[in-house]
């Protein structure tokens, strides 16, 4: 890295942190309602922060949800452009009961920092503009840098869609580059090449016209309860197996040699299980924990409900019961189909004493990355310049639903360089990321820009 711009990020460390801090304070929940003038806080933040960091234009586009923000910073035509993608809206906090601390009041404990959107993706993506704004302040730029920050990654990206498709020519670059992803531990640095796709679906069951007392009708009407628990339960069998009449169909299998390569990344199954509290894994017979969670396709119910669940006790029978579904992909598997495929299974399961209705809410294609382009070895060689080591190509078991999109309406690949862990508890309570983390993106994130530069022009 040129001296100057590492000189300048040491400097700045702790002004880097504590804009961090205050960006997690920001209750930027896209998924409810009530946080909607936060959500826009968080973007007028974003915003402000951007053109502080020197780029020549910052603004908000504002959509018919959360307004995305655009800067750029636009050197010489005749150099490549870079398009750093990433998002500041969060999850929700619930349970905010089982966080030891506040979820929107940031604590540093142990070298790590303790906040809803720590790590996905707020301390992620905001590596980029302090990496932006060290390397325009030391004149080391060596390309041009265009920034879109989305508020709605975490409700499926719906309104950024058409976003992209009206401004082509505002978004042309020749890389994305986007940290939302992990690597595979402190020690061991790695580049994702995958991602699964998504689709998501909320069930009901309705049986009765209205809740009923248990004891005078219990055991003579069907309870929605008990019967979504049966339909979800038939889903999968014995084995992890999905049941889906065609769910399979299209799935694209490992050959052995790619399956043996993923098998040579460090994985401790024991620390595996003890991390998480668990006795045993469990997953479709036949493959490791590493393919399970990557390569194969899943069925997971995310929450269910339905009848009394308050305090104390209430005898009924409830009217409906409700579950949200989610259904991670793999390449040559599509949402649509997808979705539809579990709609026709799933009321084809239905007993003749419920109504079953299926509501799709959002999904997304899976992603490969080709890791023979120069993207990828941009990546590749500021990993091993900033960790002394080569980074190990893994396959991710995330989604980021607009990544296929961006290849399809802009026609340039995603470079999926983040600098998180499988311990930062994304999406649960006490999410955090790393202080080693936060500054290591930093100081990675211009030897990229140094690199494609470089191989570029060659």
């Amino acid at each position: 890295m040129n001296a100057a711009t590492a000189s300048y990020i040491e400097s700045n460390k702790q002004r880097y942190l504590d804009e961090l801090l205050d960006l997690l304070r920001i209750p930027s929940v896209s998924a409810d309602s009530k946080f909607k003038d936060d959500v826009r806080r968080a973007a007028e933040f974003v915003r402000d922060k951007l053109t502080a960091a020197g780029v020549d234009r910052a603004q908000l586009f504002e959509t018919a949800g959360h307004p995305i923000v655009y800067a750029e910073k636009l050197i010489d035509p005749a150099l490549p452009t870079v398009l750093v993608y990433g998002h500041y809206d969060v999850q929700p906090a619930d349970p905010y009961e089982l966080w030891h601390t506040p979820p929107f009041e940031p604590t540093i404990r142990n070298e790590r920092i303790y906040a809803r959107g720590a790590c996905d993706d707020k301390g992620q993506f905001y590596m980029h503009v302090k990496a932006i704004e060290a390397m325009i302040a030391t004149d080391s730029l060596p390309c041009n840098v265009k920034v879109m920050i989305e508020g709605e990654e975490e409700v499926g990206s719906d309104h950024l869609g058409l976003f992209v498709t009206e401004n082509r020519e505002l978004l042309k670059a020749d890389a994305i580059l986007i940290s939302d992803t992990s690597i595979i531990a402190n020690d061991v640095p790695s580049l994702e090449t995958g991602l699964r796709g998504l689709s998501y679906v909320e069930v009901e069951v309705t049986g009765p016209n209205r809740d009923l007392h248990s004891g005078v009708y219990g055991g003579g009407v069907d309870n929605p309860v008990n019967v979504l628990c049966q339909m979800i339960a038939s889903l999968k069998d014995a084995d992890g197996h999905i049941t889906i009449p065609g769910f399979y169909d299209k799935v694209v299998e490992l050959s052995a040699d790619e399956r043996a390569e993923m098998a040579k990344a460090p994985f401790d199954l024991v620390e595996y299980k003890r991390d998480l509290g668990i006795q045993e894994v469990f997953g479709e017979a036949g493959y490791s924990t590493i393919e399970r969670t990557s390569v194969r396709p899943t069925l997971d119910v995310n929450g269910i409900w339905g009848g009394y669940i308050g305090e104390g006790a209430k005898t009924v029978l409830p009217s409906k019961a409700s579950a949200k579904i989610s259904m991670r992909l793999v390449p040559n598997q599509t949402p649509d189909e997808i979705t539809e495929l579990f709609t026709k299974h799933f009321e084809s399961i239905a007993p003749a004493s419920v109504r079953v209705e299926v509501r799709p809410h959002h999904g997304g294609l899976p992603y490969v990355m080709p890791t023979d382009s120069v993207e990828f070895e941009a990546a590749s060689r500021a990993m091993e310049e900033s960790w002394g080591k080569k980074p190990i190509p893994t396959r991710g078991g995330g989604s980021i639903p607009i990544v296929a999109l961006f290849e399809q309406e802009l026609g340039i690949k995603s470079i999926l360089m983040g600098f998180g862990l499988d311990i930062d508890a994304l999406h649960s309570p006490n999410e955090s990321y790393g202080l080693f983390n936060f500054y290591k993106g930093i100081e990675t994130i211009p030897l990229f820009f140094k690199h494609y530069a470089a191989l570029k022009q060659n």
